[in-house]
């Protein structure tokens, strides 16, 4: 058994190399950043109609809140932004939290509740089919998220990382990823570190265009999601 020394010691070396990896690939980058800018418009254009649909759906059942919802996340080394999504809670969801914690069912920095009362009944359709996820297409055109990267963390939730999570914000954070595409809500946190980090050193364009398709795929068929 490896001592607490040998360990971080591995830590350490599985973070160079990570870093080296990650700042290597100038490329890949360009490309990824073509394509997200493509294919962001492209899903922008494509979706428009489902786009008006789903904020009259959310508008119907719940007036008094917005149709989108900005919260800030944790981005690229560190940085913060505000990442967009439909809405698919109470308009006072936020107030609601604090009291809801002691009900996570998650491991780990994260909050997930698979019965979440705040939840509305558009807002469960379209967290079903990741449909809540698509605003974020704004976020890839700003350059703010990537169409595939890491899932970008809320700061209360980095505030708990460790150095090793924390290789999780040397990349743009993505619409969709390893963890997304890995069963989701069924993965604790430790597993979704394990995966983001195999997608940083793995990842390539072949390797995107699959994350991809399979997102496509779990949006048309039932998943975990909640």
């Amino acid at each position: 058994m490896l001592s607490n020394f040998a360990n971080q010691e591995l830590d350490y070396l599985e973070i160079q190399r990570i870093t080296v990896k990650v700042n290597d690939q100038k490329p890949y980058l360009f490309t990824k950043r073509l394509i997200d800018i493509l294919g962001a418009l492209f899903g922008i254009i494509l979706l428009s109609l489902l786009f008006i649909v789903i904020a009259i759906l959310i508008k119907l059942e719940d007036p008094k809140g917005n149709i989108f919802f900005a919260q800030k996340r944790v981005g690229l080394n560190g940085k913060e932004f505000k990442m967009y999504k439909f809405r698919s809670m109470v308009f006072n969801a936020e107030e609601k939290l604090a009291e809801l914690l002691k009900y996570n069912e998650i491991s780990g920095a994260m909050f997930k509740m698979k019965e979440d009362p705040r939840v509305t009944k558009v807002g469960r359709f379209i967290r079903k089919t990741s449909i809540d996820e698509l605003p974020q297409l704004f976020n890839v055109l700003k350059g703010d998220m990537s169409l595939v990267g890491p899932r970008p963390p809320l700061h209360r939730e980095v505030e708990q990382y460790t150095s090793y999570e924390k290789q999780r914000l040397l990349v743009t954070p993505g619409c969709t990823g390893l963890w997304q595409v890995s069963g989701r809500n069924d993965v604790g946190f430790k597993e979704m570190v394990e995966l983001d980090l195999i997608y940083l050193s793995e990842r390539s364009f072949i390797y995107d265009i699959k994350i991809i398709f399979k997102t496509i795929k779990i949006m048309i068929l039932p998943n975990s999601a909640y």
